[in-house]
């Protein structure tokens, strides 16, 4: 045990703090240090034993008093704050936030549309260019906007993931028409500057998290037209498929990562022959421990077993985001 007659090094002190905090904020720290950093800080957490209760006073101690000697200054406060909210949010979520929090110029606002059901948006705009329903799509939280994507008619689908992988700016233009359908719904009008938005990963993103097989007839519909940039949204587009072309370690990867429930259920939707990768992927006691579980658990609605396939794949595109697996292009076409 360290004892108050103990030294106690930065190191320690660090790693004290750290337990000191809930998982979610230890991440969130964690997250700020570089590889080297991390590595001190692990070993010396692991190695730490029983600690004193005056040990951690005087470890809260010493990161006041280090924290008294330093300030905070106001220069660049806006592009400090930005920074932090695009790796927590990504660039296109983060820069969205930013024009409400402290715009250039006098931001729009769409907060009635975020408040409505994707049942009454679509039944406003289904009738629109599709160009109108792309930016509109863009502007609404991304299971809002997908949830709308899956309401429109299919002849309709197509076009607007189309105009969202190709947008990079959305003009005052294409806000005013939205202003002229939501009227009544929209607080005020966007300023003269462009929001970037848009492209191929936004595309991609709608699609994964639409319900039904939208990438199945909106990537050939697009493909007619524009080949290169059909090829572009399924390059970002991650599936259920993708995870059974894992290799070994990938796989066990992901698996640490997914709840145990969530796999047996996207299992239970599987050939037999489908489930070897995940099986080979584990030890043999856990392995006869999910196929029992998949034995036991009865008849599963289809939308139940797509709910956990894309609750994997989701786990899926955040390890490949952090590039801690590594997944392969498929350059298979859809039909």
């Amino acid at each position: 045990m360290i004892g108050a007659s103990d030294s106690v090094s930065p190191a320690e002190q660090a790693a004290i703090i750290l337990m000191l905090m809930n998982d979610e904020e230890a991440a969130s720290l964690l997250g700020q240090l570089d590889p080297g950093e991390l590595q001190l800080i692990g070993q010396t957490m692991l190695a730490l034993p029983d600690v004193e209760s005056r040990v951690i006073t005087d470890a809260i101690g010493g990161f006041i008093r280090e924290a008294q000697g330093t300030s905070l200054e106001s220069r660049d406060r806006r592009g400090s704050y930005r920074n932090r909210m695009v790796r927590a949010l990504g660039e296109v979520k983060a820069d969205s936030i930013m024009q409400k929090i402290c715009p250039e110029q006098t931001a729009p606002s769409l907060e009635l549309a975020h408040w409505l059901a994707p049942q009454v948006l679509a039944s406003l705009v289904q009738d629109e260019h599709p160009q109108v329903i792309a930016v509109l799509l863009l502007v609404l939280e991304a299971e809002q906007g997908a949830a709308l994507l899956s309401l429109l008619p299919p002849d309709i689908q197509p076009g607007v993931v189309e105009r969202i992988a190709r947008l990079r700016k959305v003009s005052t233009q294409a806000f005013a028409m939205l202003d002229e359908i939501l009227t009544a719904k929209i607080s005020k009008r966007f300023g003269s500057g462009a929001l970037a938005m848009g492209g191929a990963r936004d595309a991609a993103d709608l699609i994964n998290r639409a319900a039904g097989p939208v990438a199945k007839s909106v990537i050939p519909d697009i493909g007619k037209r524009d080949a290169a940039l059909a090829k572009a949204i399924e390059a970002e587009l991650f599936t259920f498929e993708m995870i059974l072309a894992l290799s070994p370690m990938d796989m066990g990867r992901l698996l640490r990562e997914v709840e145990n429930e969530v796999l047996v259920d996207a299992l239970k939707g599987l050939e037999e022959d489908e489930r070897t990768p995940f099986f080979a992927a584990m030890s043999s006691r856990a392995a006869d421990g999910v196929k029992d579980e998949i034995e036991l658990r009865g008849k599963l609605k289809r939308e139940d077993v797509q709910a956990a396939q894309k609750s994997m794949v989701n786990v899926l595109r955040q390890l490949a985001d952090a590039g801690e697996v590594s997944v392969g292009s498929d350059d298979a076409e859809f039909v």
